[in-house]
């Protein structure tokens, strides 16, 4: 695998591939000698496995980092926890842990360690943009109750979309907010199917708010995130009362994107009698500037937008500021206690 990747990337002028590692302590050294723009990091190796060196990488030489993994139940639990550590993207093995298939997925190899090597160093890099404590399991943090004042008593909806960059952004949000909010919170994060799961068991884990994988038909409540599964679009409707229950279809993909932020973002334009928070977090493309537009002209919503600085690709956000409704540029850090003053306030 390690001969097809160096291949793969040596046909395209656009590479130099400096050197390969037989495992995670290999890689260390390698890293530290060669200093090179992208590593490829697979999660399964002999001796120390691509986890424990991706930890190593990131806290000694932050490195832009794009993981190998399987799409097995354990597979996808490390592929998230490699994002968690620092990790830009990844690339699902076609047929296993030893792929020799790998061309199938060439194109895909190419275009993420591509677009890996133009993300924004500052935006992943430990000190620059602290997260919770990556290396040891953050227990969930005691909120304290809020006694609802007159002012609050309109219903707020929290809706998020990010892609690449997203599994870190969305733990330093949803970790933040109290179990108390008084919303429910939508997120579209660009994942394929199977990893999805993984990300809402692992945020939820960490999280004063329950966070759980969409399922057709769950009715939405307040202090829960609702993460959208991979491979299907997330939608709203009211299922009579007060209650707006989700639900799932796979119409085509929106821009190759499927769930889709646009999406995501025009059905919720079609609830009515909610005041809406939307958010559009690091990720690479234009997803969710549309359906912006369409939010924005049914009324009564806020938008915040994630800074440069703090992204690791600016380029949904970016596209949501450049329709001029975004209301508030922010850091990361700050993203929590915005979104907290709109659902007070």
């Amino acid at each position: 695998m390690r001969k097809l990747i160096t291949d793969f990337l040596n046909e395209d002028p656009r590479f130099n591939v400096v050197g390969t590692a037989r495992n995670g302590k290999d890689a260390i050294q390698k890293v530290k000698e060669w200093q090179p723009d992208v590593v490829t990091l697979d999660v399964e190796m002999p001796e120390m496995n691509g986890l424990d060196a991706l930890q190593a990488i990131m806290s000694e030489n932050p490195t832009r980092v794009v993981m190998l993994s399987t799409t097995t139940k354990e597979g996808a639990e490390n592929t998230l926890l490699a994002m968690l550590y620092g990790a830009i993207d990844f690339i699902a093995k076609p047929s296993g842990a030893i792929s020799l298939d790998l061309d199938k997925v060439k194109e895909e190899i190419i275009m993420k360690v591509l677009m890996a090597s133009k993300v924004n160093v500052q935006g992943f890099s430990m000190k620059k943009n602290k997260v919770t404590p990556l290396f040891e399991d953050v227990q969930p943090r005691q909120t304290r109750t809020v006694e609802k004042t007159q002012k609050n008593t309109v219903k707020k909806l929290v809706c998020i979309g990010t892609s690449t960059g997203g599994p870190r952004a969305l733990q330093q949000v949803l970790t933040k907010l109290p179990k108390t909010i008084d919303a429910p919170i939508l997120v579209v994060q660009h994942m394929p199917a199977g990893f999805t799961k993984s990300l809402a068991a692992r945020l939820n884990s960490i999280s004063a708010i329950n966070v759980k994988e969409a399922e057709d038909g769950d009715i939405l409540e307040n202090g829960t995130a609702y993460i959208a599964p991979g491979g299907y679009h997330l939608k709203l409707k009211n299922s009579g009362g007060n209650n707006i229950t989700i639900y799932l279809d796979q119409t085509v993909p929106i821009n190759g994107h499927r769930p889709s932020v646009d999406v995501m973002y025009e059905s919720v334009s079609e609830i009515k009698n909610y005041s809406k928070i939307a958010v559009i977090m690091t990720g690479m493309g234009s997803d969710g500037a549309n359906g912006l537009k369409t939010l924005k002209s049914s009324g009564n919503t806020i938008a915040i937008a994630e800074s440069e600085e703090t992204s690791v690709v600016f380029g949904m956000p970016k596209s949501a500021i450049a329709t001029n409704l975004v209301d508030e540029v922010v850091n990361l850090d700050k993203i929590a206690s915005t979104i907290m003053k709109y659902i007070e306030s």
